[in-house]
Parts: structure tokens; sequence; C-alpha cells
């Protein structure tokens, strides 16, 4: 299919092609021409399907079709509501982008900075408003925010919005749109209490799916590392200086681990930044924009702040702590591999997170490649000392060097 089959405006199209995209991707293909027919719609899709487009393009649509070149005071017709800056900077963007030949405008509102410059822009109207949370709810507060003119809501990586503690709000915010709107949820993973979310306000929603959450990309090459919770940091140090590793994304369970890791690395004159939700948005940015050009070789994120994470050529993600939800451990590992590049995954498990690992594997059903030789072991009770987990494969001499074999007679901790 092309672009050109959707019936799209000849304003999007030409926007489009411009980005030079001819082929919708799969979520684009069966979202877009639900979601021009008006109805509410369930998209289950991880990020890097290209999910922002398959709802921003058909809103535009509409909205270009309704509100056309008119000079009347612009109204919210478009309300996407998302968990973090990050995203809703990036899918502010691409409304920018693909209706850059339409006569509609886009605002982008979020904390951590003053409100004066979002309040300005709404008192001279919009057309779409990407919002978080919070910022979202404060500003109707103080009444600056008129939603009964909506015509969409989209409630994107609804997920993440409920692993962030924002549920309630999220219900607060759907209670203050019209009853008649077209209403749009997007999400990685589909927990039983996102079911509920969709059940309760959406009316007969179609349901689309992409990349289901138990596939992992095949041209990832994952490997796991059973390693004592206390050696993790030795082990990404000498991960990272014997293979050389740069550009490399590593997850950390909590914004604290992050810190730690970012600390313990520069101590060994690796350059390293973190990324999470106790940074600035400036820091957040300033960080973003080292990391993509290069600067900085080595992002400690969290998964919240990963979110808005968005690199095409990654080579390289390491799960320093696993995941307990296996479905977030596609997501991580999908962050590389992308565009048809080759990636690696990594991941260290402690033996406090073998749990999370069996978990993991039932659901990707795929033999990770398990690397045996390093000097960083579970001290007993190891798969070495015969508790090997199902579905690995073991893998002897692929990271033997004399350096690693030296690591074993003089372990030293180096944090």
């Amino acid at each position: 299919m092309l672009f050109e089959d959707l019936s799209l405006s000849k304003s999007i199209q030409k926007a489009v092609f411009e980005e030079g995209y001819l082929n919708p991707t799969p979520i684009q293909e069966k979202a877009i021409p639900i979601v021009l027919e008006g109805r509410d719609l369930i998209g289950c899709a991880q990020t890097g399907t290209g999910k922002t487009a398959a709802f921003a393009i058909p809103i535009i649509h509409q909205l270009h079709r309704i509100v056309g070149s008119s000079k009347k005071a612009k109204q919210i017709r478009a309300l996407v509501v998302t968990p973090t800056r990050e995203l809703a900077v990036q899918i502010g963007q691409s409304f920018d982008t693909y209706a850059k030949y339409t006569n509609l405008t886009q605002l982008t509102i979020f904390g951590g900075v003053s409100q004066n410059p979002q309040v300005d822009a709404l008192k001279n109207g919009v057309d779409v408003l990407i919002a978080t949370p919070g910022r979202l709810l404060d500003l109707h507060k103080q009444g600056f925010l008129d939603l009964n003119h909506l015509h969409t809501l989209v409630l994107d990586e609804a997920d993440q919005m409920l692993d962030m503690g924002f549920i309630n709000d999220v219900k607060k915010i759907v209670k203050l749109t019209p009853k008649n709107r077209q209403t749009l949820l997007f999400s990685a993973t589909m927990p039983i209490a996102i079911r509920e979310l969709a059940e309760m306000f959406l009316q007969d929603p179609a349901k689309v799916e992409v990349s289901p959450v138990s596939s992992t990309a095949e041209n990832v090459e994952q490997r796991i590392y059973f390693v004592d919770k206390t050696e993790k940091r030795n082990l990404l140090y000498t991960l990272i200086k014997e293979e050389n590793l740069s550009n490399v994304l590593v997850f950390s369970r909590t914004k604290h681990g992050a810190d730690n890791v970012v600390k313990a690395l520069r101590k060994k004159d690796i350059p390293a930044e973190a990324i999470h939700g106790d940074k600035s948005q400036n820091a957040r940015q300033r960080v973003l924009d080292a990391f993509k050009n290069k600067e900085v070789g080595v992002l400690v994120a969290t998964d919240i702040a990963a979110r808005g994470i968005d690199i095409e050529q990654l080579p390289y993600v390491i799960n320093f702590d696993l995941p307990n939800i296996p479905e977030t451990y596609v997501h991580r590992i999908g962050r590389t591999g992308r565009a048809g590049n080759g990636g690696i995954a990594i991941s260290f498990c402690g033996k406090d997170e073998l749990p999370y690992w069996k978990d993991i594997q039932k659901l990707i059903k795929v033999d990770v490649k398990t690397i045996a030789d390093h000097p960083y072991q579970w001290h007993s009770g190891s798969p070495e000392a015969g508790e090997k987990p199902k579905n690995s494969n073991r893998s002897g001499g692929a990271h033997k060097s004399r350096k690693s074999t030296n690591a074993k007679k003089n372990k030293k901790r180096w944090y």
C-alpha cells in the first residue's frame, strides 16, 4: 500500500512525501482508515513502529477538512495526552511536520517550566493540544483550557501513564471532554488495568495490534550474563572497555540506580550521562542531544524517560537491571535493530532476578545466548553451578581474553 491509497488530503500527502515516506508502516496502514471513519480505536504497538503518525495524520486530515482556511478563533479540537515531556515534544514535532501545509496549529504543554508562554499560546487559540497529565489538569483548573469543542482524544503510551501513577489523572481528563468525542488509546502493552480503562471510556473500539509484545526483532542478537548483583558495575565497565562499546543505552530500574551507574563509569573515565524524571526538561534535552551527537558514549535511562528516546541507529542496549514485566524487556531491546540495522541486546541477571528472566523467556520463546566466561558470576547457586535456566544457550570463549582471565585472579571493585 502507498500513502496515496489512503485518501488523504493533498496537503498532507505533500508533507508526508517530503519526509521520504511512500509506504505506511503496518500500524499506520491498519489504524489510519479506522480513525478516518471516526471510530474509537485501541492500538497495541511498540515505540518505533510509526505509531505517532498513525494517529497524527488522520487527525490532521479530519481537522483540516473541518477548519480549512477559516480565520475564526481557534478551539482545541484534538487532545493528545502522553506521560513524559520528551514524548510530548516529539508528538508536537510530528504534528508540525505533517500539518505544515495546512492552517492547523499545535501547542505542547508540560510541567517543569513556566506556564506563562503556554497560557499565552492557549489564549491565542490552538487546534491541537499535546499535554502531560499534571500540567493539563493544572491549567484547566485555572480556567485556561476549554475542551468543550474537542473532536478527538488520544491517550498515548497508556501503560506508562499507568506505571507513573497517572491513571486517576487520565480518568479526570477524560471526564472533562465531550461524551461524543472520538477516543484513540495506544499502548505498548495491554495489562488488565489498561483494558479496563478502554472498556470504561471507549465506545465499540476497533482493535489493531502489530509487532506482538512477545516478538523480538530477528536482527537483534541477544545475550545474557548471570552476574553477582554487586559486580554488575564491574561487568558493565569490562564490556564497554574490552569490546570498545559506544553509543550504548543502559537501562536501570530506578533513578537512583541510574545516577550511581553514571558516577561509577565516570570514575573510570567513561563519558556517561543519566536521563530520568528528576532531571529538568532542559537538562534532559541536553543529555539526549549529546548522546545523539555521540558526544556521550553511554546513556543510562529509566524505562519512563527512555520512552522519549528515538534513535534509528542504536547499536547496543544493555539491561543493567532486568525488568519485572516481561513485555518491558521486548520494548527495551526494540530500541536497537531498527530500520533494518543490526543490534546487540545484553542483559545482566542477578540471582534475585532469575524469576524475571524465566518469565521473559516464557514470553519471547527465544534461545538467548548465555555468556558463561566472565569473572563476575554468582558466588553460589549460579547456572554455572548446575542451575542452568531453560532455553539458555551457553557460550564459552566468545568473550574470553587475557584481561578477563587476569580479572578473575585479581577481582577488585572499582566503585
